[in-house]
């Protein structure tokens, strides 16, 4: 019994009964271990792949995702797929290994500084030089990964520490995680007659709500209450999309009936959600006439970025089940009259603003073809790449759960799609998994096909391919003046022949009177399977809300270059001074 196998024996302690990886030099030991060992280990076909399939893998189902890297090159091909989990608050324990304590500081063979290197991009860091320490820095990392708003762990591990004797170790127990304080009474007593007070009311929920377990406590606070309800790219299911209250996604590509309605709202009702840039749009101008009562988990986002008249820290379905029934009574009492037209005028304007699928022409028009894959596959988990078809998914699924729609958020990383896919299909292998990705994104892990291939998950991919950077080209055509700067992918491989060189069947389809039957044939497919889809290189994704500009002015393509307000827009670069205003392959949180 070595450090290596002591850490076998804690993973499988831990329940964790798959992890994702690739071997090397100082990470030997624990993969002699894993020899026989009851875990199943994926071999992937680069490291980011590993991160991203774990990253995905717990996504999909709440627990936490471990991947596995040697030093140098191994590791920190890892750090994408690390800085994802943190910025969208996944649990992960990344393993490591790391050269003999004895080596470290001698600039040896693939010796790196991995524990530095990511001390921004992770929740704690661990750099045992003991094997004495493991059982108490294993079981601080999963709970820690786990705990609060949960988040990716490193444990950076020297070989000579895996190598050590460990037969005198205790045998590992897992460590509970302590569960989120409730909310003050105070706090809800003040959230309920600032709500009694209001007579435009918005709900705006984030992704705080999947993160704290509070998707039924959310549905049911919207129910009784009947509040029209906005949602972030990470909130999209925690409502159906179908449901009455249901204004659609806010931000850069929101629905307009989500983003007049917080424009306009007298209350913002904030729930698990952070104001982040790309669902503010111009932070200064989100909902200028609104009153603020925000609830989240974690307490350091209330008032980081708007401040709250309430804030209400703590456990979020404790705070929607507290407030859920005295909110309902107060909606039929004063100023009953004015929030029964306000939310009237929110459906109206939903209904008014639906999206249309009738596009001219006899070309692939993708949000058609996403909105009937949805119809087709309704209970299908998404794993989506960065880029056009990101927001296209966004905006045409029909969602019904938060864990069905992977998409890397806050990072915005083009190759999350494939090897998320991966690890929500190695999670639940009965579960159907759909990749949406895009030209661009697919080739950043495409080696991951092989993974696929070499353990049958029957992940289905829809490649939508419009021979572009598509978002980049989009921002190029309206913000500067049509140059097309290293956009170009018409010298594209034929994406159907290099699936099926991996030993993968594919499909293809270039016409809009063909894709119902493309949708079946790709869904009855037996094994995994690559759909092929030819767009138009000139498609945008609408509506869009210009780089410092409120969300109450979108543009579309019939307002023929001006804004709601009717004022011209703008065709400028963004400021050089404001990151978040640059496109960086990233679309709204």
């Amino acid at each position: 019994m070595n450090g290596a196998h002591w850490l076998v024996q804690a993973l499988e302690a831990e329940g964790v009964d798959a992890l994702f990886g690739y071997p090397g030099g100082t990470i030997m030991p624990f993969y002699d271990a894993l020899h026989g060992a009851s875990l199943k280990h994926v071999l992937v076909r680069h490291e980011q792949g590993a991160a991203f399939a774990a990253n995905g893998y717990a996504r999909a189902s709440g627990r936490v995702g471990v991947c596995v890297a040697t030093s140098g090159p191994g590791a920190s091909n890892l750090v994408t797929g690390i800085a994802d989990a943190m910025f969208d608050s996944v649990p992960m324990v990344v393993l490591t290994g790391q050269v003999p304590t004895f080596l470290m500081g001698t600039d040896a063979f693939q010796e790196l500084d991995v524990f530095g290197m990511t001390l921004p991009i992770v929740k704690h860091s661990f750099l045992p030089r003991s094997v004495d320490e493991l059982p108490r820095v294993f079981a601080e990392a999963f709970r820690i990964a786990r705990s609060g708003r949960p988040g990716p762990v490193l444990i950076d591990l020297p070989k000579d520490v895996q190598m050590a004797d460990a037969s005198h170790l205790p045998v590992h127990s897992p460590l509970p995680v302590e569960p989120v304080p409730g909310p003050p009474d105070a706090a809800l007593h003040e959230a309920a007659a600032l709500v009694s007070q209001c007579r435009k009311p918005v709900v705006y929920a984030g992704g705080g709500v999947v993160l704290g377990d509070a998707v039924e406590a959310f549905r049911e606070f919207v129910d009784l209450t009947g509040l029209p309800t906005v949602l972030t790219l990470k909130a999209l299911g925690a409502l159906p999309a179908g449901h009455p209250s249901n204004l659609g996604m806010l931000g850069m590509h929101g629905s307009r009936a989500a983003n007049m309605a917080v424009q306009e709202c007298d209350l913002l009702f904030v729930v698990g959600a952070r104001f982040d840039d790309r669902a503010t749009g111009k932070l200064a101008e989100f909902a200028p006439n609104a009153r603020v009562v925000h609830l989240d988990g974690d307490g350091c986002e209330i008032g980081k970025l708007r401040a709250a008249d309430v804030a209400v820290p703590g456990n979020l379905s404790q705070s929607l089940s507290r407030l859920a029934a005295p909110l309902a009574a107060q909606m039929e009492g004063r100023h009953a009259a004015a929030r029964k037209a306000w939310r009237d005028t929110c459906l109206e304007r939903r209904s008014r603003h639906a999206a249309r699928y009738d596009a001219p022409g006899d070309k692939v028009y993708a949000p058609a073809l996403l909105k009937r894959l949805s119809e087709l596959a309704p209970n299908a988990v998404v794993a989506c790449d960065v880029g056009q078809h990101q927001m296209w998914v966004a905006q045409h699924w029909r969602f019904n759960h938060p864990r069905q729609h992977l998409t890397s958020g806050s990072l915005g990383a083009m190759g999350f799609g494939l090897p998320a896919a991966m690890g929500a299909q190695m999670e639940s292998p009965d579960a159907q998994v759909v990749c949406v990705s895009g030209d661009g994104s697919f080739m950043m892990n495409i080696q991951e096909l092989a993974t696929i291939r070499r353990y049958r998950l029957p992940v289905k991919i829809v490649l939508l391919d419009n021979s572009a950077l598509g978002m980049v080209r989009q921002w190029q055509e309206l913000f500067f003046e049509k140059r097309y700067s290293e956009i170009d992918l018409s010298d594209n491989p034929d994406f159907a022949e290099v699936a099926r060189a991996f030993g993968i069947q594919a499909l293809h389809v270039d016409k809009a009177a063909n894709v119902d039957d493309a949708l079946r044939a790709l869904l009855a497919a037996d094994g995994p399977t690559l759909l092929h889809v030819a767009i138009d290189t000139a498609a945008n994704v609408w509506p869009l809300v210009p780089p410092n500009h409120n969300n109450a002015q979108m543009m579309d393509p019939d307002d023929a270059g001006t804004l709601d307000t009717g004022e011209p827009v703008p065709v400028q670069p963004p400021s050089a001074s404001s990151a978040s205003e640059e496109p960086n392959n990233a679309l709204p949180a």
